[in-house]
């Protein structure tokens, strides 16, 4: 296999850019997501995770998790290309036994700036360099270094959650792995009336964490993402391979769970969905090739372990098949903990929409992936570790 690459391909001219889309009033959204994974010694079928959110929303009030955030000013572009925005930085850490959530959700002006603006230390030539800088006290910024040659992260733990057993500071270092892992992949799509989204992806680099000072080697996934349309369910996955091989699925929908205002991670009325079907994504490193799907199925029960979230809720269990024509993978994968995050905004008509929005990190029971090359399963990789979404409401 080919070495890993000295920086990240692709086109990173827009990463730093809010002004790709005309804004919509209550639906446009803009975030910066990374989610760190290192290998848990304790139990060797699981990882340790840390999701890390920089976001906005042009919205005049929206409640996160219990809280009211309203941002008292809009997002400001000046002459340079630079903007700041007023928004929230949120996090999680899966410590392998306990999910510390919130890890850090705090309200704070943002500068965005590529190394083309005037307060970039350094002259560029806007091709990805440049960052989102928190304006705290403490760093929580992640930014591209010149020549896109890696990302850095930095984030501080709210006090709370440190006295509850958190750790207080973790500095991450991610850098290229392979081929199309590290390849910059670009979605943007227009429905109608300026609805559509622009996503940014970075679907597998490997990654140096310290956690409190202590280092820990694992891997990651990074997007940013404009997304300016209703917010409805959805089913999303991802692993990442021992061999650097990377595997993904979504599953939009409507389902009875459409109209639902709480937020218990299972329920057995969640069995109806329309369509039933999704896509997904395979970069096979041992083929050295990738696979597109068009065709992918979720099924969701009650977790046969009986494991819980700190809620006492049981927790899921997913059944996932994609398949092409060459190519086909199940899975059975089942989440090891809860991480959830509630928005609640103001709508028309003084009436409040609602999104749950659930990561879990995951363990791998069972992988079958058949081609013309023969069937591979659990067995034939190092290690296989993920996470999963499953959001439902509809937010507008």
């Amino acid at each position: 296999m080919q070495g890993a690459p000295q920086r990240f391909e692709g086109d990173f001219s827009s990463l730093w850019r809010l002004d790709v889309m005309p804004p919509i009033n209550r639906l446009t959204w803009w975030w910066y997501w990374v989610l760190v994974m290192v290998p848990d010694a304790n139990n060797p079928g699981r990882s340790r995770q840390l999701m890390t959110l920089w976001s906005t929303k042009q919205t005049e009030a929206i409640r996160v998790s219990g809280h009211w955030w309203k941002p008292g000013s809009r997002m400001h572009k000046d002459e340079h290309g630079g903007f700041v925005i007023p928004g929230m930085v949120c996090a999680w850490w899966y410590d392998g036994e306990t999910m510390h959530e919130p890890l850090t959700m705090r309200e704070c002006r943002m500068a965005v700036v590529g190394d083309d603006h005037p307060l970039w230390p350094g002259e560029g030539a806007g091709e990805g360099a440049g960052a989102i800088v928190p304006i705290e006290r403490e760093d929580m910024s992640l930014g591209m270094l010149p020549g896109n040659a890696g990302m850095w992260m930095s984030l501080s733990s709210d006090r709370e959650a440190v006295s509850r057993g958190a750790p207080s500071a973790f500095e991450a270092e991610l850098t290229p792995w392979w081929g199309p892992t590290s390849s910059l992949t670009y979605r943007n799509n227009e429905y109608s009336m300026g609805m559509g989204y622009d996503i940014l992806r970075l679907q597998g680099s490997k990654c140096r964490l310290n956690v409190d000072g202590e280092p820990e080697e694992g891997t990651a996934y990074f997007q940013k993402v404009t997304v300016q349309a209703p917010a409805s369910p959805w089913f999303w996955g991802m692993l990442h391979f021992g061999d650097g091989s990377y595997l993904d699925w979504f599953m939009p929908h409507v389902s009875p769970l459409s109209s639902t205002m709480d937020d218990r991670p299972w329920r057995r009325r969640d069995f109806l969905r329309y369509p039933d079907n999704g896509a997904g994504v395979f970069h096979d490193r041992i083929r050295g090739r990738t696979e597109n799907f068009a065709r992918c199925e979720v099924e969701l029960s009650e977790s046969a372990e009986g494991l819980r979230d700190r809620h006492g809720h049981p927790l899921p269990e997913f059944r996932v098949r994609i398949w092409n024509g060459r190519t086909q993978i199940s899975l059975d994968v089942r989440a090891a903990s809860r991480a959830r995050w509630t928005f609640d905004q103001p709508t028309r008509g003084g009436m409040v929409s609602h999104l749950t929005y659930n990561e879990y990190p995951l363990e791998v029971a069972r992988i079958a992936i058949l081609d013309e090359g023969g069937l591979r399963s659990i067995e034939d990789y190092e290690w296989i570790h993920g996470n999963a979404e499953h959001a439902w409401g509809i937010l507008h």
